[in-house]
């Protein structure tokens, strides 16, 4: 779905002025409507008139007036040359997406499990990005495992993510560093397709090199990490007879996103997951473009006008 252009800039805006004329002539006509009306009504024999007339134009009539205003305006605006940001698709883009394995997500507080849901949502995501992208995958938990280097080999990563099961603890630090240094291979090798990491965790950094550090580590090579805060406060699991709580450390993922110039998301569901996961792979594919509207004011213009023509000639036999 096209995005609505924002950021409005107008390269002569000085030929704005010329609304002021098409506001005139839309007060205009109101003002000859009214007068109109108030004559009919004083001068006419109201059942004569309903006799010989018992079926009216009503909003027909109006309409091909309205549209002709809109023409003007939309013609007028289109003079003044606006320009504005508009939502493009891209057509490179490098995304590693980085998952949580620890044992904490066998917790069962998502259906079926933390684990088994945040794989089919990858799934999903991986497999909605465009073919042209480069996709990798990291998984980790007392340290981190390049388990697919960036490629556009999209099923590779599929079966990667669908091959994964939970142990051990957590290392998000590390995960941000193999996540950077993955994607650095690309841009070794000439890429300058822009890069983003997709982090998921459910419980507190445990062990390998702090969050902080890692954090550094993006900013240094100029990758944001969107970080998703998974699992629910309640969440636990049984190791050794013993019941653990495994809630999510949700400010620590949100420093980390807001360090790196990434985005934050929390999810306490398999459908919230989802919809997160969706939320960041329309932003991924998309970038912000500076496009002149000129010609498309031109032509919504233009339509305007030749649906006014086609509605009084049909109704009314008229131009309007």
């Amino acid at each position: 779905m096209p995005s609505i252009p924002t950021g409005w800039t107008f390269a002569s805006p000085g030929r704005l002025l010329l609304l002021l004329a098409v506001a005139a002539l839309a007060v205009a006509y109101l003002l000859l409507q009214r007068r109109r009306a108030t004559y009919e009504t004083r001068f006419s024999d109201v059942e004569l008139l309903a006799s010989v007339m018992p079926t009216r134009p009503g909003w027909r009539r109006h309409l091909p007036a309205a549209l002709l205003v809109l023409t003007l305006a939309a013609l007028t605006t289109g003079f003044a040359r606006p320009s504005a940001n508009v939502k493009v698709p891209r057509d490179k883009a490098t995304v590693v997406v980085a998952l949580d394995i620890s044992a904490s997500m066998a917790a069962t507080d998502v259906q079926p499990s933390r684990l088994a849901a945040a794989q089919s949502a990858a799934v999903a995501f991986v497999e909605g990005l465009r073919d042209t992208f480069d996709v990798g995958l990291v998984s980790f938990n007392g340290k981190a495992n390049v388990l697919v280097s960036p490629t556009v080999d999209h099923a590779a990563v599929v079966a990667a993510i669908n091959n994964l099961a939970p142990v051990g603890g957590t290392a998000i630090g590390d995960a941000v560093g193999a996540s950077v240094d993955a994607a650095q291979l690309l841009r070794d090798n000439g890429s300058k397709a822009p890069v983003r990491i997709v982090l998921l965790s459910d419980g507190t950094s445990t062990v390998g090199q702090s969050v902080d550090a890692g954090a550094q580590q993006a900013v240094g090579a100029g990758m944001p990490v969107t970080t998703i805060a998974y699992g629910t406060p309640d969440g636990y699991v049984v190791a050794g007879g013993r019941t653990i709580p495994v809630p999510v450390d949700a400010v620590a993922l949100a420093t980390l996103a807001s360090t790196t110039g990434g985005q934050s998301y929390s999810a306490l569901s398999g459908d919230e997951l989802r919809a997160v996961y969706d939320s960041i792979g329309k932003e991924v594919g998309t970038t912000t473009k500076r496009r002149e509207l000129t010609d498309a004011l031109t032509g919504l213009g233009l339509l305007l006008g030749f649906t006014a023509a086609a509605a009084s000639l049909v109704w009314f036999r008229v131009l309007p």
